[in-house]
């Protein structure tokens, strides 16, 4: 059983130097159901003469969802001038996405953060949460685990609940699961719904969690990510939303942008499956 819809991260695609556009062609004619785009994408499409309603259009006519969108401000920086300036791109950006038919958006530690408390960074989740909500678009709290602050599962959580936000959710990812050293099993305290999106992937045993970068990160089920696990546990907790699948790869050999997109879909459908146990 598979209960879980599946996007494609225009990360994936980097090697093939796509303008938005054409990702959301891959994703479509690959059979996914969603995809992430990147601002820097959006914003060069913008600039050669793109309009964002002809994103949204492209969207729209593919049939598929424009899930999140990956961007980067200082939300949570320390620095109090470099917050104002964080907040005032992420309202531009945001504004944009909403005409281009986005719903949400990834809020990660990004700036100078390893000086700010949680309890600090909750405050300001909330009024990012309320500008983008304001706007139309959703900021979802991601953790990253090499982060100095906000690395963990149990610190994104403890933020969300913190914030005091009526239905604050978080992203989730294995790598940073991994590199951060959050645990499968911590997921079965949250409640599916409280989940905004999970991007998933896969890592090799070597290098080790210390060492091993974004670009080491392979194709779900290709790795020793405890993958069965996450899906075993995200489908008990009520997650039935989108699995995003976030690559960096820096070459895929002779294969095409579609090619690597469908080979991609086959390998989160298989390796999330989900085997349910029935009790007798």
């Amino acid at each position: 059983m598979f209960p879980f819809r599946v996007s494609l991260n225009a990360s994936t695609l980097f090697p093939f130097r796509l303008n938005v556009i054409e990702q959301v062609r891959v994703a479509a004619e690959a059979g996914y159901d969603g995809i992430e785009l990147w601002m820097r994408d959006i914003e060069a499409y913008v600039q050669n003469g793109g309009t964002l309603r002809q994103l949204k259009r492209a969207v729209d006519e593919a049939g598929i969802t424009f899930v999140n969108a990956i961007v980067f401000f200082r939300w949570a920086d320390a620095d109090e001038a470099e917050r104002r300036q964080g907040f005032a791109q992420a309202e531009r950006e945001m504004r944009m996405l909403a005409e281009a038919g986005c719903r949400a958006i990834a809020a990660p530690p990004f700036g100078n953060v390893e000086g700010v408390t949680l309890d600090e960074m909750a405050s300001r989740f909330a009024e990012l949460v309320q500008k983008g909500r304001d706007i139309g678009v959703e900021p979802i709290l991601e953790f990253w685990g090499r982060a100095k602050k906000l690395s963990r599962l149990s610190e994104a959580v403890y933020v969300a609940m913190e914030s005091g936000v009526s239905d604050a959710k978080v992203l989730l990812d294995p790598f940073h699961m991994h590199t951060g050293g959050s645990s499968v099993a911590a997921l079965n305290v949250l409640n599916g719904e409280r989940i905004g999106l999970v991007h998933v992937n896969d890592y090799p045993a070597v290098p080790s969690r210390d060492a091993i970068t974004d670009r080491d990160r392979v194709f779900p089920g290709d790795g020793v990510a405890p993958s069965a696990e996450l899906a075993g546990v995200l489908f008990r907790i009520g997650y039935r939303g989108f699995l995003s699948l976030e690559l960096f790869k820096e070459d895929y050999g002779e294969r095409s942008a579609l090619e690597v997109a469908r080979h991609g879909l086959e390998k989160v459908r298989a390796t999330y499956q989900v085997f349910e146990v029935r009790q007798t």
